[in-house]
């Protein structure tokens, strides 16, 4: 009798606490978080070292720095999309995986940080989604639910990718440039899992007046319910749902700003509940209060304060892992950013990964945020996607203060309402190494032509300027240059080109860099 009471009571115990797991989102990664937790997976490389045989591979990496395919620089084949001679193998990926049995009847969701170049997922032999992503740099995600188990029955993830994308514009706006090509599942895969009916993703403009909007879109309508809004420890708002959207607005009193100075964050809580008071999913999302303005012919200012930007260029990258990095080396990079006198950083030339920006949100750095397109821009239709990946993703970030539609002739214009469409708060967006939206941003100008550029009447901010290669380094005539651009007051700062080189560890040169 006193073990039955006893399953009893802990029965009634353990119900309010699943109740509370049962409207949250889960994660479980099924790769590593970064290059220092690889996980590894069964994998085929069909050209190149190691090529032709099933092994094993750790993800997330760039398998040429796992000792398999060719290493390939850009430059050599610039201005060709399917040149002969170009290292072009692809990568069999196979993972088998579990999900717990209470996840069932929940929203599945699979999701991929970023794989170059092209890739054709499969769960469980049926194609995810369109079965084909292209591009890079960026996040995108399948809604698998109808194709997955749960509990003990094993779930297959197959993946291809492709070094080379079989589209024409996407290797030339992100593969024929001047830096390394790499292969693979370079970020981190996971899955997600939420309540059947959900916030599909929130986007937020906080003000620094205290005054805050959000927009909840759910994944489907749901009648007669609300958005509770909680900002934690300032105050609570309510909202109807209208059709399968929610638009808040209310005010806070006094809020800590956010500025690269004083990076302070709040954590907004989103709680969707029906007509009958049901909490269905309940979402988080951290955020900054402040406020930006494009002043016309004066400059930037952040919570009404002019900001001069001492800004670096930043690939991701390092020598042993190429452009899979993790959380402690994005870290790493901003600080020492800030350790230099810096407070801004462009993403040269692709989204960076989303502990980078994170960290510029919490230790305090403003980011222009670029699209990829070096010397050439994509297509519409696949540039349309990949600016809605890249801006519903990141949208969030406080230190985000500019976007960019691409560098140095990578522009497709057409793109440029996009940004607008998924960006709430409807930042600028600018075009390196061009004048437009009121900001002039040419590259590397001699001494003359940056006072003539400087009398022109935009914002005069070149986002690269004494190349730290072929200008005898970033030191030479830094200081010259600087206290000129700072005598004119139409001059928002610049970005030096750039943080560190790129030398990379060759795994078929006996680890050479």
């Amino acid at each position: 009798m006193k073990q039955l009471l006893l399953y009893i009571f802990l029965l009634i115990s353990a119900g309010p606490v699943w109740a509370q797991e049962n409207v949250e989102t889960h994660r479980q990664y099924l790769s590593g978080h970064g290059c220092d937790d690889m996980v590894d997976w069964d994998f085929f490389c069909t050209g190149g070292r190691n090529s032709g045989k099933w092994t094993k591979i750790g993800v997330p990496s760039c398998w040429e720095l796992q000792g398999f395919g060719t290493y390939q620089y850009g430059m050599r084949f610039y201005g060709k999309p399917h040149p002969e001679g170009i290292a072009d193998e692809k990568g069999l990926y196979r993972y088998e995986f579990y999900l717990p049995k209470k996840w069932e009847g929940r929203q599945i969701q699979l999701v991929f940080e970023a794989v170059m170049t092209d890739a054709k997922v499969t769960i469980n032999g049926r194609k995810a989604g369109n079965g084909l992503h292209q591009g890079g740099f960026y996040r995108f995600s399948y809604d698998v639910s109808d194709r997955i188990y749960f509990g003990k029955h094993k779930n297959i993830l197959e993946v291809e990718v492709s070094k080379e994308s079989a589209n024409s514009q996407v290797n030339m706006a992100e593969r024929r440039a001047d830096y390394w090509n790499f292969g693979g599942i370079f970020r981190p895969v996971f899955i997600v899992a939420k309540p059947i009916i959900n916030i599909a993703r929130v986007a937020i403009d906080a003000k620094a007046d205290g005054e805050f909007r959000a927009d909840c879109f759910l994944n489907r309508a749901v009648p007669g319910a609300v958005v509770r809004t909680e900002i934690v420890g300032l105050g609570k708002s309510e909202t109807p749902i209208r059709s399968d959207i929610a638009h808040v607005d209310f005010k806070i009193k006094n809020p800590r700003l956010w500025t690269a100075e004083t990076p302070n964050l709040y954590t907004a809580i989103f709680t969707l509940v029906d007509a009958q008071g049901k909490i269905l999913h309940r979402e988080y999302q951290k955020f900054g209060f402040r406020t930006i303005e494009y002043r016309k012919s004066d400059g930037v200012y952040i919570n009404g304060k002019k900001v001069i930007f001492k800004g670096i260029n930043r690939h991701s990258f390092r020598p042993e892992s190429g452009r899979t990095l993790s959380k402690a080396k994005c870290i790493e990079d901003v600080k020492l950013i800030k350790s230099m006198n810096m407070n801004a950083v462009r993403l040269s030339h692709y989204p960076a990964d989303p502990e980078f920006l994170d960290a510029c949100d919490s230790l305090g750095l403003y980011v222009e945020s670029e699209l990829s397109g070096w010397h050439y821009a994509h297509e519409t239709v696949i540039g349309q996607e990949l600016v809605k990946e890249m801006v519903t993703r990141d949208v969030n970030h406080p230190c985000i203060t500019f976007w960019s539609n691409g560098n140095e002739g990578g522009f497709n214009y057409e793109l440029e309402p996009d940004f607008y469409k998924w960006d709430i708060q409807k930042r600028v967006v600018i075009y390196p190494w061009a004048n437009r939206n009121g900001f002039e941003t040419k590259h590397y100008r001699s001494w003359g032509e940056t006072q003539e550029y400087m009398r022109e009447p935009e914002i005069f901010m070149p986002t690269e300027f004494l190349h730290g290669l072929y200008d005898g380094g970033h030191g030479a005539g830094l200081k010259d240059y600087w206290d000129m651009m700072m005598k004119n007051p139409r001059c928002a700062g610049g970005f030096l080109w750039d943080l560190a080189d790129e030398g990379v560890v060759r795994t078929d040169e006996n680890n050479i860099i």
